[in-house]
């Protein structure tokens, strides 16, 4: 939802800052979600019902050995501990680019299930900007910490070989997108820009690579790719 905030619905932010699916709410969206909502509508409404929308990001032979976070008040904790590596919870809308009008929806989950590299990189980028959250910050002031903190190296970037899932169903990425696609999320340094995703042969013609743009305009250094793929994690066919 970071993966949220990359699609162009987290746009799909810095991770769907990728997925094109937040962006689809417009205006509507800036003027119902200006500014955060009471933390508890953030929250499910058990950490049973976290946990379960959580694994439902990968396919259960990875996410029934996965540690699960869980979003409460006070940020994420372990309610599950793993064997695998991998990383499963839900991300926010807080996770999307800065200037997404569904940051501060508090209807948008993001089902996520990050492997053992991006679990010990990319997911750091999340963790920090929830911790800014719930401290209180306004959008415009954890625009400021989170730049201030990739200058001062305090986030990496993403380890070679980051990845994610993004393959539920149950997920919500925006107002009249809901789950969008099942998908895969790959990893890479942000760069200059120059060629952008041409050694990956993204966004071109039959490719099934989408380059998520939204790293021009978030500030943790990363570049996201989005495949799309023909399931959901239960293995029920999509319909693209």
């Amino acid at each position: 939802m970071r993966s949220l905030r990359r699609h162009a619905f987290f746009a799909i932010g810095p991770a769907l800052a990728a997925v094109i699916a937040w962006s689809a709410a417009g205006s509507a969206s800036a003027a119902a979600y200006a500014q955060m909502a009471p933390v508890t509508q953030y929250l499910a409404a058990s950490p049973q019902t976290e946990i379960d929308l959580a694994r439902s990001a990968a396919p259960v032979a990875i996410s029934s050995h996965a540690t699960v976070l869980v979003l409460t008040a006070h940020g994420y904790q372990t309610a599950q501990n793993g064997t695998n590596g991998f990383t499963c919870l839900v991300e926010r809308g807080w996770t999307a680019q800065f200037d997404n009008p569904d940051f501060w929806n508090w209807k948008l989950r993001g089902p996520i299930c990050y492997n053992p590299p991006a679990s010990r990189s990319v997911l750091q980028y999340t963790l920090e900007r929830t911790k800014l959250v719930l401290s209180g910050l306004t959008n415009p002031q954890i625009l400021q910490r989170t730049t201030a903190a990739v200058a001062a190296k305090q986030l990496p970037p993403p380890e070679p070989g980051s990845m994610s899932y993004m393959m539920s169903k149950h997920g919500y990425l925006g107002d009249g997108v809901g789950p969008w696609h099942p998908h895969l999320m790959l990893y890479a340094p942000k760069t200059d820009g120059v060629n952008d995703g041409a050694s990956w042969g993204a966004d071109l013609h039959g490719s099934p690579v989408i380059l998520d743009t939204s790293y021009h305009v978030v500030p943790e250094p990363e570049t996201i790719f989005m495949v799309t793929v023909s399931h959901w994690s239960d293995g029920s066919p999509a319909q693209h």
